[in-house]
């Protein structure tokens, strides 16, 4: 099978990591529950389902049963090839996608055709908000500062959604989200703990010639 990310020096990531980084946790999306919520599955399902009530209704005037669920047929073969094809494009996000967090970032490898890494440091990131779902899978949302713009048509579906005016990257449908939303609280608050030590390098004396 073809890689197309072999030429990664890590899995997900665009660079080696430095000698003082080390990766605490990767994952990707869960492809069936990105298709529920980034893709609406449900919403589109139940619309096809409304046209085909609908049209039974319609056609039961002047039809017999039978033919009214005929008629009705096509709209839910329409709507399992549209649900089919965007779980398809759901399973292509997740395998091209990884997340990565380290001691010091958030990493994002994201898109299937065209692909991004986004690296947010620690101290970038302002306020962090989890958005837990049943079964355990959640979307951690990185709120970031007003000088860093981020598109939300190039990042989607790894964005929170419906914040549009300013997009916050987020680790979209991960599973066991507490557990990884938890080990990035605990990075993230040892990272901006840490001290900051500046090295100088101290000057010579010159060496005043003997007269």
């Amino acid at each position: 099978m073809h890689d197309d990310f072999k030429f990664e020096p890590v899995r997900g990531l665009p660079e080696a990591l430095p000698r003082d980084e080390h990766i605490i946790w990767q994952g990707s999306p869960n492809a069936r529950r990105l298709w529920i919520e980034a893709f609406k599955a449900r919403w589109i399902a139940g619309y096809f389902a409304v046209l085909a009530l609908w049209r039974f209704g319609v056609s039961s005037a002047d039809a017999s049963l039978a033919q009214s669920a005929v008629l009705a047929t096509p709209f839910l073969i329409a709507g399992a090839v549209v649900l089919t094809v965007l779980y398809g494009l759901a399973y292509i996000q997740s395998r091209a996608t990884v997340y990565t967090l380290t001691n010091k970032r958030v990493g994002m490898r994201i898109g299937a055709a065209l692909t991004m890494t986004l690296n947010l440091p620690y101290p970038q990131i302002e306020a962090a908000q989890l958005d837990l779902r049943k079964g355990g899978t959640g979307t951690l949302a990185f709120l970031l500062p007003l000088d860093t713009r981020l598109s939300y048509l190039m990042t989607w579906p790894h964005v929170r959604p419906g914040h549009i005016n300013r997009t916050q990257a987020a680790l979209r449908c991960i599973p066991d989200a507490q557990a990884v939303a938890r080990l990035f609280a605990d990075a993230a608050e040892t990272r901006l703990s840490a001290p900051t030590i500046e090295r100088r390098v101290a000057s010579l004396p010159h060496a005043v010639a003997a007269e």
